[in-house]
């Protein structure tokens, strides 16, 4: 299902994107206690780049922030289990920022 998910974020357009790419976080981020948490997700069929290609996208829309470590390396998991803890402020920051986009 999330394979099928990933394909179909690949091909479309704005809104479609952005709603498939927050779907897919949503459901990656509910493996994000499984350790080692790449293995999961390879279970699911999907390779680790697209849950990256995914975020990054997100993270360009200013809809996520990706941590950072000390040194600058991005925290993928630990991104993804912050958006599990806390999916309303994520809804909230979405609400926000959709709404801003009709605005323009």
């Amino acid at each position: 299902m999330l394979v099928e998910t990933y394909k179909r974020f690949r091909i479309a357009k704005n809104g479609e994107k952005d709603k498939l790419a927050n779907h897919l976080m949503r459901e990656v981020a509910k493996l994000s206690h499984e350790e080692p948490f790449w293995e999961a997700v390879k279970k699911l069929g999907l390779k680790p780049e697209a849950v990256k290609e995914a975020m990054l996208y997100l993270e360009g829309r200013g809809e996520i922030e990706i941590k950072r470590s000390s040194d600058g390396r991005r925290l993928w998991v630990l991104t993804l289990r912050d958006i599990r803890k806390n999916p309303v402020r994520l809804d909230r920051w979405l609400g926000l920022t959709s709404g801003r986009r009709a605005e323009k």
